[in-house]
């Protein structure tokens, strides 16, 4: 299909596709488990600096078990430079606990047994369920919620309405790997700071610079 044919998702898609065919998840992990603590760490906090926190906190516990030993003051050091650190460890202690007593270890495969699980939003539950059960899911950050307008995609003040809005411009079979191909795209063509509109391929096509 010529690109001057296709809709603007479309043509989105394609580029994304052209640019980013493969999609490595930016955060190290071993398991479901390492997953979602390494996701619940994202938080304010970038993958990369993440990824050089993980491996000693993983070195000690990769598990809920293991975890769930630990005092919340030596996960706390551990994880100090990904910020909110008090919260964060807390939150990683309590929901190793909950693992433990009510999913025998495991992490759920719902939606809704991960956003009750202490530290887990939304947008982490959603990083889980795509990236390791391969469920339908669109997680949507604060730089995917800013591209989304950029790109006249959505008009959305807040994360949770950008989600839907993409996810009824975009077929479902493509939710988990697109998310992943907006944040590399992001990272590399389409920065929340110091964006160079006309050097973004799809800001020249479809952006509007009063929304960068």
């Amino acid at each position: 299909m010529s690109r001057k044919k296709m809709t603007k998702p479309e043509n989105i898609v394609a580029i994304l596709e052209e640019l980013y065919p493969e999609t490595p998840i930016p955060l190290d992990f071993q398991n479901a488990f390492t997953l979602l603590v390494a996701v619940l760490l994202s938080a304010q906090c970038t993958d990369e600096r993440v990824n050089k926190v993980t491996p000693a906190l993983f070195a000690l516990a990769n598990n809920p078990h293991d975890m769930a030993k630990l005092d919340v003051a030596q996960i706390r050091d551990i994880i100090r430079p990904c910020g909110l650190s008090p919260r964060k460890s807390q939150a990683i202690k309590d929901l190793s606990v909950i693992l433990i007593e009510r999913y025998n270890g495991e992490v759920p495969r719902s939606f809704d047994a991960l956003e009750s699980l202490p530290g887990v939003g939304h947008k982490t539950a959603s990083v889980v369920m795509s990236q390791w059960f391969g469920e339908p899911a669109f997680p949507v950050d604060t730089h995917i919620h800013r591209l989304a307008r950029r790109w006249g995609l959505s008009e959305a003040r807040n994360v949770e309405q950008t989600e839907a809005d993409l996810k009824k411009v975009f077929p479902k079979t493509l939710w988990n790997k697109l998310h992943l191909q907006i944040i590399f795209y992001g990272r590399e063509y389409c920065k929340a700071r110091g964006h160079q509109f006309e050097k973004c391929p799809i800001c020249t096509l479809y952006g509007n610079e009063a929304n960068s």
